[in-house]
């Protein structure tokens, strides 16, 4: 039996009944589809949606987007709550619509975060080529600008012909649902073909579950990964994105608490333990706490669960100074348990942390090293406490209504309830966040530093509510990220999605301003001013209205100018039922706590600026401390 179809209906209602289980536990794949129309899949993709909402509303729900980019970082937010279990399909027109998204595409990637993406494309038929917005290649007839989707995506296809749908949506499930291939997947669809009827067979429209399953860790490597800690003085825990997504932060309790390891976290693995959790040392890296990087410099052995050690995990290979460190890796996927010459262990972290810790028995660290990290973490938090609540010395430098942004931070850690979630990207905040930020609940960090994508915030806090409609979002932004891209707040306004948007305006760049300050480039081009007669950067601060801004949105906006404001906006803000706004200035002169660690940056190697020639000279001896992480995890140093 078959079923007449366009290509873009049979796609819509193959979408609707595609389902993951892990664990027993069986949920919707395809939440719903983020889009914006135009004329490559208004015919196509939009009449496909519409008819699917007028037989079920819930079959596939639409929601309009404002902005491409935003939209695919919607569903790479809304499937990182959602464990990677589930996700969302973004569809746009042909074009500079489709390459909007490529942006998108990289980030989800980047971060293992699996987004269905599907770019409208030229005509397959190329019947009036060139059409409008299409990109003529002269070497290559089967080209097109979609084909810059390729190297940012885990999958790519082009649907051509009604034929080659089946298998290009088989495996787009495959890849979507397997948590070691996942990433951005894209089916370009060529707009002709979108529209085009196909007698396709009935079985391709049954309901199907894709099992996501919890490889199990090899035997023989467990007995040598076993034998690397029993060996091991000064053991010290990496914890990853991973162990969120194996769902594995009770067994890295359990493992944590027998064995006395102290436990680091990456961004994305921060709230793997509760941050006053007694073997718990915070951020380790380049953003992170002075305790876990002390136990970080002189650790023998470093477990690393689920995380991909990206240059600020480990301080651009500074971080582990011990002559001899080795590594044991815990990772779904083979490419990043190998990394730093690392023993591979190649499973699920959770059944992983499972069988290593039955395996050790009762082996534990000795109870020396235990109190060790517990002094250390004791005295990262009394200088996190002088951070939130800064002594008048400090405030005695600020001008009259300005806040630190560390102030801002403590008020929304201490004010926001544990389930609450508090979602940031880019700018100077998620180091300040990754530092300072007090963890209660496993889904209550959410930064995404895997591309650090400014524009993400917004837009990724409305992935985060639609994936946890219960909790509370408070959107971290600084007015750089908030200024490239706001337009989702129609979008929140639009859905009643109710987001908390701190909106901290620092007049620029401060992360990059800091940045530039000690490379020796003196905070050229990093704040918003007016130019001048001479032709410099360097006038009034611009007079952009921020707040005017999002309230243009019909948002809501608190304007604070006081600790004491501050926290009965928090306290409003809470109490409301749709999105609403905190607008508060803060001083970007007045930084975070030191991590007492390093960036790889390169400085000018030849320059006439005295600030250049320090920043280079202080940028060599820091290189002096990289280490190439190449010994073999057994063998001698």
């Amino acid at each position: 039996m078959t079923v007449r179809l366009t290509v873009a209906q049979a796609m819509v209602r193959f979408l609707s009944v595609q389902y993951s289980e892990r664990d027993g536990v069986r949920q919707r794949l395809i939440a719903g589809c983020l889009g914006i129309f135009g004329h490559g899949n208004v015919a196509g993709v939009g009449q496909a949606l519409l008819q699917s909402e007028l037989e079920d509303p819930k079959a596939l729900p639409y929601i309009l987007a404002r902005n491409e980019q935003a939209m695919v970082h919607t569903a790479a937010a809304f499937a990182r709550t959602r464990d990677r279990l589930q996700t969302y399909a973004c569809t746009a027109s042909v074009g500079p619509g489709s390459t909007n998204m490529v942006t998108g595409a990289a980030l989800a990637t980047i971060n293992r975060l699996p987004v269905l993406i599907l770019p409208s494309d030229v005509f397959a038929t190329r019947v009036a080529t060139p059409v409008l917005q299409e990109l003529e290649s002269y070497g290559a007839g089967d080209v097109s600008v979609n084909d810059a989707f390729r190297p940012v995506s885990k999958y790519f296809d082009r649907v051509w012909r009604p034929e080659q749908l089946p298998s290009a949506l088989m495996n787009a499930m495959r890849v979507l649902t397997d948590p070691v291939e996942t990433g951005a997947v894209t089916l370009a669809l060529p707009q002709d073909v979108q529209a085009e009827a196909y007698d396709w067979p009935e079985e391709l429209f049954a309901e199907r579950t894709w099992y996501v399953a919890r490889p199990l860790p090899e035997a023989s490597i467990v007995d040598k990964a076993v034998d690397l800690l029993r060996s091991a003085q000064r053991p010290l825990i990496v914890a990853g994105g991973g162990v969120h997504y194996s769902g594995a932060e009770d067994a890295l309790r359990e493992f944590a608490e027998r064995t006395g390891v102290p436990v680091s976290e990456t961004q994305a693995g921060k709230g793997s333990l509760r941050y006053d959790h007694p073997q718990s040392v915070g951020a380790v890296g380049s953003t992170g706490t002075t305790a876990a990087n002390a136990l970080a410099r002189d650790a023998d052995l470093v477990i690393g669960i689920g995380t991909r050690y990206s240059d600020f995990t480990t301080a651009s290979r500074t971080a582990f100074q011990n002559p001899q460190v080795r590594f044991l890796n815990i990772n779904v996927a083979r490419f990043d348990s190998g990394k730093h010459a690392g023993l591979p262990v190649v499973a699920d972290a959770r059944e992983a942390l499972v069988s290593l810790g039955s395996a050790l028995g009762e082996w534990s660290v000795d109870a020396k090293y235990t109190a060790e990290a517990q002094e250390l973490t004791r005295n990262w938090n009394g200088t996190v406490d002088a951070v939130f609540r800064p002594s008048p010395d400090v405030t005695a430098q600020l001008a009259e209504g300005l806040l630190t942004q560390g102030e801002v931070i403590g008020a929304v850690n201490e004010l926001s309830a544990a389930s609450d979630v508090v979602v940031c990207a880019a700018g100077s905040m998620p180091g300040d966040l990754h530092k300072l930020w007090r963890t209660r609940d496993p889904k209550g960090y959410h930064v995404e530093y895997g591309f650090s994508c400014m524009g993400y915030e917004i837009a990724g806090g409305l992935g985060v509510r639609l994936g946890a409609p219960d909790r509370d979002v408070f959107v971290l932004v600084g007015d750089g990220s908030y200024l490239m891209m706001s337009s989702e707040l129609a979008t929140a306004v639009q859905e009643n999605l109710k987001i908390i948007v701190v909106l901290v305006q620092n007049h620029g760049f401060a992360s990059i301003g800091a940045l530039s300050e000690s490379l020796g480039s003196q905070r050229f081009g990093t704040a918003y001013r007016k130019r001048t007669g001479d032709g410099r950067l360097d006038g009034d601060y611009l007079p952009v209205d921020l707040a005017a801004n999002v309230r243009s949105f019909g948002v809501d906006v608190i304007d604070v100018h006081s600790r004491p404001e501050l926290e009965k906006a928090i306290q409003t803000a809470k109490a409301a039922t749709g999105p609403i706004a905190i607008h508060v200035t803060t001083d970007p002169m007045i930084g975070g706590p030191d991590s007492d660690s390093w960036w790889d940056v390169p400085v000018s190697e030849v320059s006439e600026l005295q600030s250049t020639q320090a920043a280079a000279a202080s940028y060599e001896d820091s290189k002096k401390a990289q280490r190439p992480y190449l010994a073999p995890p057994e063998g001698d140093s």
